[in-house]
């Protein structure tokens, strides 16, 4: 069986979720799911981690929307009307209000659009 938890992949995702990397990208280096990932930790005892969105940032990675400018990635992070609320911050892509990782997550296709596309 491919997806077989041996000891060496034991060994990277444990490597891996100390590193803190998301369930999803350690489900991806190792080929399996993400669900899977999370219950080969939970089976492992591994320590939870905090989700990175209660992380607190740094006064200087704090984007205020006076700060804001042209060219910047415009995404809000954070809850609206807290102290850490702000936006991303990195360059934006030409033409686009958000950065790459940003427009990936914002500009997805619809299955619909998948469907008439096949249909052609």
């Amino acid at each position: 069986m491919e997806n077989e938890w041996t000891t060496v992949r034991v060994g990277v995702l444990i490597a891996c979720w100390k590193e803190g990397l998301p369930t999803s990208e350690i489900g991806r280096r190792l080929q399996v799911t993400k669900n899977a990932v999370v219950g080969k930790v939970h089976r492992l005892g591994l320590a939870k981690r905090r989700p990175s969105i209660d992380r607190k940032p740094k006064e200087a990675e704090i984007i205020k929307l006076d700060a804001l400018g042209a060219g910047m990635c415009s995404w809000p992070e954070g809850e609206p009307g807290t102290d850490t609320f702000r936006f991303c911050g990195r360059p934006a892509i030409a033409g686009k209000p958000y950065c790459g990782e940003h427009c990936a997550r914002a500009y997805v296709k619809s299955t619909r659009d998948r469907k008439v596309t096949r249909a052609a």
